[in-house]
């Protein structure tokens, strides 16, 4: 069988088994896990995919997947009208679980990783009748298909809680004389140089910066989203160097495993290292993806669009903070988060306020054109400052923030 047959029979099947998937709920489909029953409530369901660039060892693909079960147990979904395929590279193998999940039933696929976007939309294309959502990606808004979705979430204002906690810790070092050097410093373990990453340990640093405003912060990159020996090693590296506190953009347990060892503050990402780090967990910052997944199966079931770009909140649960480690953070932290949180909540704190950071050496920041609209080259194309602070995710969903502030030290680049 050729390429075109293949696809033809995809469609072909999706056509006669899931017809009117968009107007009307369907009924669970055989095979795949656990069978085929309906899920209970109305006696309706869709069948539902999840791809994951790692598996469960991923602090990042974890919270992924705690969430889409959540949702499923929330909506009433049992096992046999859910599937989960892990370990999906961010290449054609990422079209080809899509194409299967398709070929199986599922009305609504989800993929976890920027590089899945590309084989999202190329799956979108070819299966009109199957809804698409891809977590962290640039391209819906452009593309403008009817079955291809971005989400995100405002989990910078998450970060700047976190480096709230950061902050209030930095103080209590500094009150006890146990700083390593003369000011407050922090250290960061990013993946890559993209906009995701400079928004999140830039929101981190400027929740610190709130509380310890002489804070400065390194930062280094691992060229991977997962790798427990880089960002181990990239952390020792930042503790070598004089860093009083850790924080992370990255999905492994390498970066808290070394605070560990070394008895150096850490805040982590995605989900509570206490277990692992009982004696330098301070708080973890995460994005809650049950929200977004209940959301999109609800619109799917009642025949609505699904939002071309969502951006969850901290109002709508999207954006959590784990409780704070007492034994570790400072005294009043939990207090002090939940004042700030008050704040964003309200809009009488911005987390990109113009007025609190500069860039070049103390040059203000009145005006900057984002690349919203993403092509190859990267173009500049929206005004991102309005009213005095940078509008984060509100654009598109997926983070643009990608300017490089005083404070910050970028160690490397290469990524």
């Amino acid at each position: 069988m050729n390429l075109n047959d293949a696809n033809l029979n995809r469609r072909q099947f999706l056509t006669a088994g899931l017809g009117g998937a968009m107007a009307l709920a369907l009924a669970a489909c055989g095979g795949g896990e656990g069978g085929g029953e309906p899920a209970e409530g109305d006696g309706q369901a869709i069948k539902v995919g999840l791809i994951c660039l790692h598996d469960e060892n991923s602090t990042y693909d974890l919270n992924f997947i705690n969430g889409f079960k959540e949702a499923m147990a929330n909506l009433g979904v049992n096992d046999g009208n859910y599937m989960i395929k892990t370990n999906i590279p961010e290449g054609q193998e990422c079209y080809d679980a899509a194409a299967e999940l398709a070929d199986a039933g599922c009305a609504l696929i989800f993929a976890d990783s920027f590089g899945h976007e590309d084989y999202m939309i190329q799956a979108a294309k070819e299966f009109p009748e199957v809804q698409f959502c891809h977590a962290t990606g640039t391209k819906a808004h452009t593309e403008g298909l009817d079955n291809f979705h971005n989400a995100f979430a405002s989990i910078y204002e998450g970060r700047y809680l976190a480096g709230v906690a950061a902050g209030m810790k930095l103080q209590e070092i500094a009150d006890a004389g146990q700083l390593k050097g003369d000011a407050p410093k922090m250290g960061y373990v990013g993946a890559f140089t993209y906009a995701e990453v400079v928004s999140g340990y830039t929101s981190f640093f400027l929740g610190a910066k709130s509380i310890v405003p002489d804070v400065t912060m390194d930062v280094t990159f691992t060229g991977s989203w997962y790798d427990e020996t880089a960002e181990k090693e990239g952390a020792t590296k930042l503790i070598d160097g004089g860093c009083d506190l850790i924080s992370q953009h990255a999905d492994s347990m390498g970066a808290p495993t070394a605070c560990e060892n070394a008895g150096i503050p850490d805040v982590s990402y995605n989900g509570s290292t206490i277990d692992a780090c009982p004696n330098t967990f301070i708080v973890s910052s995460r994005i809650n993806w049950a929200p977004y997944y209940e959301y999109a199966y609800n619109q799917v079931l009642s025949g609505s669009a699904i939002d071309a770009d969502w951006t969850g909140t901290l109002a709508t649960g999207s954006v959590q903070l784990t409780e704070v480690n007492e034994a570790v953070a400072a005294a009043g932290t939990a207090d002090k988060i939940a004042e700030v949180q008050a704040g964003l909540e309200d809009g009488s704190i911005h987390v990109f306020d113009a007025a609190t950071f500069t860039i070049n050496g103390g040059e203000a920041v009145e005006s900057y054109m984002a690349d919203v609209d993403t092509d190859p080259d990267y173009t500049p194309d929206t005004e991102a400052v309005v009213d005095g602070y940078f509008h984060e995710s509100e654009f598109r969903s997926a983070p643009y923030f990608d300017l490089q502030i005083d404070g910050i030290n970028l160690l490397d680049t290469a990524f």
